[in-house]
């Protein structure tokens, strides 16, 4: 099997999760038989709140490429990056290494055309900076898809902090199953979780929603890759 580096930390418990997802999609009798992924558990990214929402951090791009081509020098064939709102920093990721970029967005965007069909409406669980700086938008639009935003993204993003600060908590469930209901009403019945924050927290889906949980399609490109040939990729 070929091993994936996973760029982490953003958050500590998404990467954590991503790697209990990876260990429980492989049918496996030994050790042996499970996907080798070298994973940097990096908490230290800049925030990529402060950055793209307050405006005031650190730029997380020379951060993420340094992590990305550490990586590729300790042997991974191929990268992933838990965390939705940092895919917009992805091409400098792509560009600085020379090995494949399991793209969280455009996979999701793929599975999410699948289950609305043409023209449909799909909606967003997500940081506001996800919306601020397009990230899905472009494949969706590419993919005959309408975005719709949940319209108290203060409240996502209060959750959101609330998950990196104390885990999972039932406010925070709330707010999400809240947001989930509001799409719902707009007629976006497919359902982005775009947030590895809120896949901790994905079960909460107001009832009728489809769901896409992009860490969860990371997971299925994760097993695919590490079990396919150099000549399919």
């Amino acid at each position: 099997m070929r091993p994936v580096g996973i760029l982490g930390g953003m958050g500590p418990e998404a990467t954590v999760l991503l790697m209990q997802k990876v260990i429980a999609a492989v049918s496996a009798e030994d050790d042996a038989d499970h996907i080798p992924l070298l994973v940097d558990q990096n908490p230290q990214v800049p925030s990529r709140i402060k950055r793209l929402i307050d405006g005031t951090g650190a730029d997380p791009a020379p951060v993420l490429v340094g992590m990305a081509q550490k990586l590729q020098a300790a042997g991974a064939e191929a990268l992933a990056m838990p965390c939705n709102t940092a895919h917009h920093y992805a091409g400098a990721v792509q560009a600085a290494t020379s090995v494949p970029f399991l793209d969280m967005v455009a996979l999701s965007v793929a599975k999410a055309r699948d289950l609305a069909g043409a023209d449909g409406r799909v909606g967003i669980l997500a940081s506001p900076a996800v919306r601020q700086v397009g990230l899905f938008d472009a494949a969706l639009a590419k993919a005959g898809l309408t975005p719709v935003y949940a319209s108290d993204e203060t409240a996502l993003l209060t959750a959101i902090r609330s998950i990196k600060a104390a885990g999972p908590t039932e406010t925070a469930r709330a707010t999400l199953h809240a947001a989930s209901h509001t799409l719902l009403n707009s007629k976006a019945c497919v359902q982005l979780i775009a947030c590895t924050e809120f896949s901790l927290i994905a079960d909460v889906l107001a009832e009728g929603a489809k769901r896409v949980d992009t860490l969860d399609v990371l997971v299925e490109a994760i097993v695919a890759f590490s079990h396919s040939t150099e000549d399919e990729h």
